[in-house]
Order: structure tokens, then sequence, then C-alpha cells
């Protein structure tokens, strides 16, 4: 879910030197950090997960790339990442899906629910989406090392026998209880 490694010697600021907001367990700013010391440092920050479906229903799942400053070369069955300083949700979950999936015009991601991640690789508010993309995708190369479209029941299968980003693991689990009418809390 997170950008991938900075850029070479003498590229300009990566990933690392973005600025995100900090914020507290209430989800409240309290102050901003570049991205590099937010993860250095353990720093709860902001995430947008979007849950992508083609028109024939199937869910994009994807293997992040090597070079990705957090979980490098896991599976993923969101798109998203962090939110800029300043940037609102529903303004990265739009941004990040079209970044990721090479689209433009797609329409707004719909919130679905909000939690707090804590475990492997740290702690950020985590805001799942969902959003229909019919537009033919060319994935971020920087970001996507490889992708399909599955239907559900694959994907569930699928789960059991990869390695997935644990973030991610956690947001689906989250949105089948969400799904199921138990919530995603």
């Amino acid at each position: 879910m997170s950008a991938g490694a900075g850029a070479g010697p003498g590229a300009g600021p990566g990933p690392a030197d973005e600025v995100l907001d900090v914020v507290d367990r209430e989800d409240r700013v309290t102050g901003r950090a570049r991205r590099g010391e937010v993860y250095a440092r353990g720093l709860l920050h902001r995430c947008v997960f979007v849950y992508v479906r083609d028109a024939a229903d199937r869910v994009f799942v994807h293997r992040r790339t090597p070079s990705k400053l957090v979980f490098p070369s896991a599976y993923d069955m969101f798109v998203g990442g962090v939110l800029g300083a300043g940037e609102s949700y529903p303004q990265a979950a739009l941004r990040e899906a079209e970044e990721e999936l090479g689209v433009s015009g797609l329409p707004q991601p719909e919130p679905l629910f909000k939690f707090l991640y804590e475990g492997e690789g740290g702690a950020w508010w985590s805001y799942v989406h969902e959003v229909r993309c019919e537009l033919p995708v060319s994935p971020q190369e920087s970001e996507v090392d490889w992708y399909a479209f599955v239907d559900e029941a694959e994907l569930e299968r699928w789960a059991g026998d990869r390695t997935w980003v644990p973030d991610g693991l956690e947001a689906y689990r989250r949105l089948r209880a969400h799904r199921a009418g138990q919530g995603g809390q």
C-alpha cells in the first residue's frame, strides 16, 4: 500500500521525502514529517485502501514491486497508499486508484469504513473504499510488478497460499465482516 523506494542519486526527491500528516489515536493531525521519518519512528499516519472491481465483478489483485519501502514483492487485493500532508481520504482514494491502475476518469471510490491498523510494518489509520473500474488498466510499473482480475472465490483460495501485505489482509478480513453486516471495525 505504501509507495516505493526513493529515487537514485541525483534523481531528486523520492517517496521517502514526501511530507505526511502525523496523527494521534483519534486520527487528529498533530504535526507533519517526511515519509522516511514517519516509517523509521513508527509515527501514526493515514492510508487509503481501494477495493477495485471490473465490469465482470472481478477483483484487481497485484504483486508489489521489490523496490517498495514497505512489504516489497507481497501481494495485495487493494490499491492505495498514504495520504499526503493536507490531503483528505476521498482525495487520496481517487488519486491512488487512478495512479496505481494507470487510468483517469475513474468514479469517486465509495468510502466504507475506517480502522486503526496496528501490526507488522507499523500503525496507521486505514480508510477502506470500493470502486468499479470499467476502464482498461495500465498499472503503474513503479508500484505493480504483476496483476490480474480474479473472481471472489479465486481470491479466497489465493488468500491462504501467497505472501500478502498484512495490512491488506486485515482490511480484507474487515471488509468481509462489513459485508456480512458485522461492521468493519
